[in-house]
């Protein structure tokens, strides 16, 4: 089967090689047969030529030589199709994977955290869980790449994302949204397991960060917002746990907030 699909996706060479090898063989029958092109029509008619078994033995070694070379580079062509194939859906899924994926840190992107968060948003009515929703803003980070430059900024980053991912629970959805924003799906919590986990990320940025022999104060503003308390899309979900991060940011320090929806607004925790 894999020689007729090799002879249908190349017609074009398999055409080729038949008449190639029709060509051949009729060369060798003339040769063979020692014939004299011009007289082969009346030549072919006399009674008296027969070809000798030394004649049909060449015949039919050069015939299966043909064959094998026809079967030979049909299976191959299939196979180099199966490769080229392979490597396509590789490079597929690589791109797939940037597409979704932030180069700096390494950590999920806005576009696959939106993607995340509308599934998560879709299963709530049917499955009655809970979730929260994490947006994080680093405090003072502007003053890190005006003072330092964007190369350094890039390093406290990247060392911020860390600390976030170690103290992120593994079913935990941890993104950078961009700038020094990064936001975390928290599945089946409730309003204090949700304190809890954003504790978490104020006490991993209690310590400087270290990076080309200087340190950096960077705190952090997290807004929080439940799910599906707080909004009933993943638009709303998003804009609350903003609002509430504003909230945050306009106190002193490192703090943490949750949205209140009966308000109107966010209610500062920590």
């Amino acid at each position: 089967m894999s020689l007729v699909r090799a002879i249908v996706k190349n017609p074009w060479s398999s055409v080729q090689d038949g008449l190639l090898l029709a060509s051949v063989m009729l060369v060798a029958s003339l040769l063979t047969l020692e014939y004299d092109l011009f007289n082969f029509g009346a030549q072919l008619s006399a009674s008296q030529h027969r070809i000798t078994l030394a004649e049909a033995i060449f015949l039919t070694v050069l015939l299966a030589l043909c064959i094998f070379a026809f079967v030979i580079r049909r299976l191959r062509e299939e196979r180099h199709d199966v490769v080229r194939r392979v490597v396509t859906n590789n490079q597929i899924r690589e791109l797939r994977g940037m597409a979704l994926q932030d180069p700096l840190t390494g950590l999920p992107n806005r576009r696959a955290l939106i993607t995340a968060l509308k599934s998560a948003m879709a299963s709530v009515a049917a499955s009655g869980r809970k979730h929260a929703f994490f947006m994080i803003d680093l405090n003072d980070f502007k003053r890190v790449n005006d003072l330092r430059g964007h190369a350094i900024g890039d390093r406290v980053l990247q060392v911020a994302a860390e600390r976030f991912r170690t103290v992120t629970r593994p079913s935990d959805f941890l993104a950078r949204l961009g700038g020094d924003e990064f936001a975390v799906l928290s599945y089946d919590v409730d309003r204090d397991a949700a304190y809890t986990i954003g504790q978490r990320f104020i006490e991993t940025l209690e310590s400087e960060i270290q990076v080309g022999g200087n340190s950096y104060d960077i705190g952090a503003s997290i807004g929080a917002a439940l799910i599906p308390v707080d909004g009933a899309t993943a638009e709303e979900i998003i804009h609350n746990s903003d609002l509430a991060m504003y909230r945050a940011k306009s106190q002193e320090g490192t703090s943490l907030a949750f949205f209140e929806p009966a308000a109107g607004h966010s209610r500062q925790i920590a």
